[in-house]
């Protein structure tokens, strides 16, 4: 039988739900329990592919070509299991199931209310995640319930929520609150009354946390740990203090060490092994004692957000775990180096362009990826950075002026990279587009396994295949690849089907040769962990590694003479 662990969240947002909901989850898979976890989203949008990133930050795609909340793209870092579309929903995917049911006549004439109807569909929403009734099924499922106790709109979940657990009996579910133990500067102390209430609030709607995490800039002090215990009817050994650590990638050990995957399987009546942390003890370990260091250049738009980059963040960091390196990224906005030219990118051992959307700062990025090809500086470009890779060569080595996407330039004599309207999904079916689809859902989405040519830089880093996720509308024009390779670029690996560019490179020898210089369709960084990091990037770092210590060396070589 699966049990239910619900992590609900309180005074504000951004106290860090998602990663403490995957270290718990990394705590109890640990002691050997088969966890997974879902992500509840209260919003109205169906899923979050169409919402800025200044609004919601990172889009994760899952294997099966959800997109999906930036908190998924956690758990898949933190515990083994893969996320899927059952994963994640939101109020949007509720009320259309809903709607749905009703037209057909499901409800039989009945009034469609929110209790019973909407929680019921959440509720079966939630088992249906866990894998509930299948060979599959989680040993212990870890809800995470988006949003702040006290907005109107997370309250069907949270009622869903206490629904459960009472039909579920006692053993079978705990909940664990998330809330905010401010200090005030000026009085100089911490103040445990938004706590206090936050907790109230939850146990007005009839739910009592069987933990708290109480989360502040430093460590709680045991008496006021007692207050809160005192005040919100909570155990003091299950009033967990949660400060703000320099690596996510602390925190397992953090909570273990207060005993909280004891408390939960006590909670839970759930017999399991001690914990292994040793796994989390060695990469923290080589994360906080690098032996070298690189400054890597990332080149986008949405600089003011980092969360945008969310997952490529994480996954630079792990090829650095796995290199011995720390990697120092600096954002540089494209739009900057439209007014000011590419002189701030002197001094980076790397360059990267990530993906995105629009055409706003793409020039710049262009600039920059010429900077990384001319001056023979690693370069990594991702999705939209690989197609602007295409397009910076074919303007300045093809010689194919105005060269450009029809995203944003129509009317370009060159449409090197263009919409595709059909292509094959990851199961085999036929999909269709135009100009005037909808945006929502609409790109080429999930994994999709390619071959990779023999010989190539990319062989040599993913093998005989590559099996990447997408999210992107267009593709480079297989009109103009032949006269790119006869230029010097390399598709080294294609679509199986429809002969799409997956990753293209420029040699390591020869006329047009260049250290490393790597595009990819795809998006790497989704299946990048801390554990065993990613080929791709790992490799790249390893080139940044190459780089820093070319430039040492000439630069010593110059001040001796």
């Amino acid at each position: 039988m699966t049990k239910f662990v619900f992590v609900t969240g309180g005074v504000v947002s951004s106290l860090g739900k998602g990663i403490a909901a995957a270290s718990m989850a990394a705590l109890l898979e640990s002691r050997g329990l088969r966890v997974t976890l879902l992500k509840l989203d209260p919003y109205i949008n169906v899923d979050p592919g169409t919402m800025s990133p200044f609004q919601h930050g990172e889009v994760f795609v899952t294997e099966d070509g959800a997109e999906t909340d930036l908190d998924l793209g956690h758990y898949e870092r933190f515990i083994r299991a893969r996320m899927r579309r059952s994963n994640n929903f939101t109020t949007g995917q509720i009320y259309d199931s809903v709607i749905r049911k009703e037209r057909r006549g499901e409800y039989l004439g009945r009034t469609v209310q929110v209790i019973p109807h909407i929680t019921n569909e959440i509720r079966a929403f939630v088992e249906r995640g866990a894998g509930v009734g299948t060979p599959e099924a989680a040993q212990v499922a870890i809800v995470e319930v988006g949003g702040t106790v006290g907005d109107i709109e997370s309250l069907p979940f949270l009622e869903a929520a206490r629904q459960m657990s009472l039909a579920l009996g006692r053993g079978n579910a705990c909940f664990v609150h998330l809330t905010l133990v401010p200090f005030i500067a000026s009085a100089g102390e911490l103040k445990t009354k938004p706590t206090q209430h936050s907790v109230q609030k939850l146990r007005e709607i009839g739910i009592q946390a069987d933990l708290l995490l109480c989360r502040a800039d430093r460590r709680i002090p045991d008496d006021e740990r007692a207050k809160i215990s005192l005040f919100s009817n909570v155990p003091l050994d299950s009033v967990i203090s949660v400060w703000d650590a320099d690596s996510i990638y602390k925190i397992p050990r953090m909570l273990h060490e207060q005993r909280v995957d004891d408390l939960l399987c006590e909670t839970l009546r759930l017999q399991a092994p001690p914990a292994d942390l040793s796994v989390w003890d060695r990469l923290v370990d080589r994360q906080q004692h690098p032996a070298h260091e690189v400054r890597i250049a990332m080149v986008g738009k949405y600089v003011d957000l980092t969360e945008s980059y969310k997952s490529l963040t994480e996954a630079l960091i792990h090829a650095g775990i796995h290199t011995d390196s720390r990697v120092k990224i600096e954002y540089i906005d494209s739009e900057q180096i439209e007014r000011e030219g590419t002189a701030g990118l002197a001094g980076f051992d790397a360059i990267l362009v990530p993906g995105g959307f629009g055409r706003r700062g793409v020039e710049g990025k262009i600039a920059a990826i010429r900077y990384a090809r001319e001056h023979g500086v690693p370069y990594l470009g991702i999705c939209l950075g690989m197609q602007l890779a295409v397009i910076e060569y074919a303007r300045h080595v093809c010689g194919l002026q105005h060269a450009n996407s029809t995203e944003f330039d129509a009317a370009s004599p060159h449409p090197v990279v263009g919409l595709i309207t059909e292509w094959m999904d990851r199961e085999g079916r036929l999909e269709k587009r135009d100009e005037q689809s909808d945006l929502g859902g609409t790109m080429r989405l999930g994994a999709q396994r390619c071959p990779v040519l023999p010989g190539t830089l990319a062989q040599r880093i993913y093998g005989d295949s590559v099996n990447e996720r997408h999210r992107h509308r267009y593709e480079v024009n297989n009109t103009y690849v032949p006269r790119l390779e006869s230029a010097g670029l390399k598709v080294s690996a294609r679509t199986p089907t429809e002969g799409l560019t997956e990753i293209a490179e420029l040699p390591q020898a020869g006329p047009h040769a260049h250290p490393w210089f790597v595009g990819v369709q795809f998006h790497p960084e989704f299946t990048s962990t801390p554990r065993d990091g990613h080929p791709l990037f790992i490799s790249y770092v390893q080139a940044a590694l190459q780089q820093r210590a070319r430039t040492s060396g000439a630069a010593g070589v110059k001040e001796r003479s």
